[in-house]
């Protein structure tokens, strides 16, 4: 007998909740019955699952009925409004939003790192920033092996980032750039194509961005340090898809490249890419559409003799995003952690 779940995607037609239906299907996770919820804009259009045509309805007070599991990807502002109505209806959300982050009540959770946290839950689970996801599963196994005492991460980041709008702005300004056409600018502030700069999100009186702050603040739950030494530059790069992020570790005691590397090959989740003599090494073109974290250029840092440097790429969409979720709803399975709906022969 296997047990199967009812599921609701909550902003199921953006890039991310397009993205929670392929995976759910890619890793046929067990449904009795699925649910694509957006706003009303939304509402009337089909997404296909399985070779069936799904209708999309307009999410409203009833939505969460016979619900166990809610993936919401639909932004801060609807996932305060609608998470403690799908908890009451008795659903776990796993929100892919900011709004639930940094609440003590409600742990962060990426499954490769500190899966046991999932157990605390009180009917929310938040999943990380797409840049802490992929630098927390990259470095972690470095982590067990010797605490990590300070990290400096630089992040170049792709249009993805920011969502299906933003991937097309990129495509159309690259196309007018190429015609000798001006670069028109609606989902960023300025043009992304040929061109990179910090990222847009609000600063803070430090001169930090948000996007810099959530790796550093969740990092630090993440990892369960609250004292961790963190700091992070996050760039917007022209990229369509996948984030890549030049990662500074120190540490108590000297690790070597050789053991670090040795770590990396083994753990859950990363791979490690590295062709020294072709200087080959992790792109975000070979990591879009992914499921694994590339990681490769492990060396020693020459400013310090306890400090190794890494670079990594990773698909922001997927394990930055949706797979981090859908491996959350598959951990909740695993530990017994849901009700379930109903039992399959």
């Amino acid at each position: 007998m296997t047990q199967s779940y009812r599921v609701a995607i909550l902003g199921a037609t953006g890039a991310v909740g397009t993205e929670l239906l392929a995976l759910l299907e890619q890793r046929q996770f067990p449904l009795a019955d699925l649910k694509l919820l957006a706003s009303p804009r939304s509402a009337g259009k089909t997404l296909t699952f399985k070779g069936e045509t799904l209708p999309i309805t307009a999410v409203d007070e009833h939505s969460f009925d016979q619900v166990d599991i809610v993936l919401a990807s639909a932004g801060g502002s609807t996932s305060r409004a609608w998470a403690s109505t799908a908890v009451a209806a008795g659903a776990v959300v796993i929100d892919n939003s900011s709004a639930f982050r940094m609440d003590a009540n409600v742990p962060l959770v990426v499954p490769e790192v500190n899966p046991q946290a999932a157990a605390s839950h009180q009917g929310i689970i938040a999943n990380p920033n797409c840049t802490t996801i992929l630098m927390s599963v990259a470095i972690y196994p470095l982590h067990q092996i010797q605490p990590i005492q300070r990290i400096v991460a630089s992040t170049y980041q792709s249009a993805s980032g920011a969502g299906a709008r933003a991937m097309e702005e990129l495509k159309l300004q690259t196309q007018a750039m190429l015609q000798d056409q001006p670069a028109i600018a609606e989902i960023f502030p300025y043009p992304l194509a040929f061109n990179l700069f910090p990222h847009n999100s609000p600063l803070n009186q430090q001169g930090y961005c948000e996007e810099e702050m959530k790796m550093v603040n969740e990092t630090r739950k993440i990892f369960g340090v609250p004292e961790l030494r963190v700091t992070a530059t996050c760039v917007r790069v022209p990229v369509l898809r996948a984030h890549s992020e030049s990662i500074n570790l120190e540490f108590a005691q000297p690790m070597s490249v050789e053991q670090a590397r040795a770590a990396i090959a083994q753990a859950p989740g990363v791979k490690l890419v590295e062709d020294w003599s072709a200087n080959y090494f992790p792109m975000p073109i070979d990591a879009s559409g992914q499921d694994d974290v590339l990681v490769g250029r492990i060396r020693q840092d020459l400013s310090h003799p306890c400090g190794l440097e890494l670079w990594l790429c990773g698909d922001q969409i997927r394990k930055g995003a949706a797979l981090n979720a859908v491996q959350i709803a598959e951990l909740l399975v695993e530990k017994n952690l849901l009700k379930p709906a109903m039992a399959m022969a």
